[in-house]
């Protein structure tokens, strides 16, 4: 992150400014800089360092400390498990492990030198070698929602692109304050968040807890300009939110969940702001978006257009390039393309098609002029007696339904079927939720009788991952057992 440091460090140098406004107050360029100058001398030149990412000002002084050293920062959320721990750390074999006290105590990690203002790092005794990223400078953990976490290696060229294009598609100007109210130990938060505002030169706002009402205050407050986070946490801001509370907010990027364009209507209303619905993924950061100034059915019917340079593709199973108006699982190239994934402390390439494309496990659409449309995942399907059923498309029904604060669609077992439609639903009011509600609002809405939830479950929340998206893995066994439940 040599690059946006210097310029960060220049311009501390002409004027000092608010840098970071966190749960502690207001930091300034220079503050931080003098804490990140400390923590260089510790990570010493060109090291890896795995940091715990909060979000407060110690996440940017790791970025800034790394930037100054030519190193390279990989993050890790302080929530994650020993056992989760051990395998990033096989993966990415840091130089030095910087985290609060408790933590490296649960990662059974010994601690060495104080650092951050009651931190601590621990630091190996091996020679650095930084050739061994191949020009990465940020390793990022997937949310592990389907398994092992994977360590995506991203080059400062890719970062400084995603954020270029999404300064320039959202308007901000040098200066403009950002917020990151996803957790910074989320790749596309850190480089949305951290690495946008050091291009930026303007305030990171941040928060280090989730609670709606709060976050809509402070964004309110700092005047903050842009955000992103992903669908339900926008419909809850909206929930939480007097009228109009957001209007200085230009836009809110929203990605990574199931997304009904009713639902998000409503809040951006609600918020006096704009919703851009866009896609993006850990491996090919944040490439597609619409404009803040186009009409609602661009910006919440469908996940916008590529950034220049970027290129998707639908293909057929067997490979055919399909033309506008097919759907066919997405592939994608590009300046923010990943350099790979850490293994035993290397890049392992990613698999790539000939012509460099990357699979990225999702259904596309796209129309004769680029716009796009992701249709789900290849793999949210329910198998019902041997038919396909897309989880996406019912989702997408009943998310316009007002009296659920969300609702996810799960697969459970069964015995003679294979298995069955289940509905994981979290009424707004608190109150019951029936079956025939539900599958009387989806008749009205069009949806099909074949694809309508066979049982419902109402739940107080929905099993979510460290980053805050939804965990179906934790859904489907929340399902599995209060199907089991339910049936015994």
């Amino acid at each position: 992150m040599r690059e946006a440091v210097r310029d960060f460090r220049k311009r501390a140098e002409q004027a000092d400014f608010v840098a970071v406004i966190d749960d502690a107050g207001e930091h300034t360029a220079r503050e931080l800089l003098a804490h990140a100058d400390a923590l260089a001398a510790v990570l010493g030149h060109r090291s890896t360092a795995l940091v715990q990412a909060d979000n407060s000002w110690r996440t940017v002084v790791a970025a800034l400390a790394t930037g100054l050293t030519d190193g390279v920062l990989a993050v890790v959320n302080r929530h994650t498990t020993r056992a989760e721990f051990a395998a990033a750390a096989e993966d990415i074999r840091p130089d030095v492990v910087v985290a609060e006290p408790s933590a490296l105590a649960e990662w059974d990690v010994p601690a060495s030198r104080p650092v951050l203002a009651g931190w601590t790092a621990s630091s190996t005794v091996d020679p650095p070698d930084p050739s061994r990223w191949n020009g990465g400078v940020f390793v990022g953990l997937t949310s592990g929602s389907t398994g092992r976490a994977k360590g995506v290696v991203q080059s400062e060229e890719a970062l400084h692109y995603a954020c270029a294009c999404t300064i320039e598609l959202n308007g901000l100007r040098p200066g403009d304050a950002v917020a990151a109210i996803v957790p910074l130990s989320s790749t596309a938060s850190f480089c949305f968040g951290v690495y946008c505002s050091l291009m930026l030169g303007g305030p990171l706002v941040l928060t280090a807890k989730w609670d709606p009402a709060a976050v809509v205050a402070r964004l309110a407050e700092t005047e903050a300009r842009w955000t992103m986070c992903v669908p339900t946490m926008a419909l809850q801001l909206a929930a939480a939110a007097e009228p109009g509370a957001l209007e200085g907010v230009r836009s809110i990027t929203v990605g990574g969940g199931p997304m009904d364009r009713a639902a998000l209507a409503r809040a951006e209303r609600t918020l006096g702001t704009k919703i851009l619905r866009v896609f993006g993924m850990s491996e090919c950061l944040g490439h597609t978006s619409p404009r803040p100034a186009e009409p609602e059915e661009i910006r919440l019917g469908h996940d916008g257009r590529p950034f220049p340079g970027t290129e998707i593709r639908a293909v057929s199973p067997d490979g055919v390039v399909l033309g506008p108006g097919e759907t066919g699982r997405a592939q994608v190239r590009g300046p923010s393309l990943f350099l790979g994934y850490a293994r035993d402390g290397r890049v392992a390439p990613p698999e790539l098609t000939p012509d460099g494309f990357f699979p990225t496990g999702d259904l596309v659409v796209s129309e004769e002029d680029g716009l796009i449309t992701i249709m789900g995942r290849e793999k949210d399907v329910i198998i019902r007696g041997g038919r396909n059923i897309d989880i996406i498309e019912i989702e997408r029904a009943i998310a316009g339904y007002e009296r659920l604060a969300q609702a996810c669609v799960v697969p459970v077992r069964d015995d003679v079927l294979g298995e069955r439609i289940a509905l994981l639903a979290v009424p707004s009011d608190g109150g019951p939720v029936e079956l025939a509600e539900i599958t009387g609002y989806l008749g009205a809405a069009g949806l099909s009788k074949t694809k309508w939830p066979e049982f419902v479950y109402a739940v107080d929340d929905l099993p979510q991952t460290k980053v805050g998206k939804l965990d179906r893995r934790g859904a489907r066994a929340l399902a599995d057992e209060l199907h089991t439940g339910a049936a015994t």
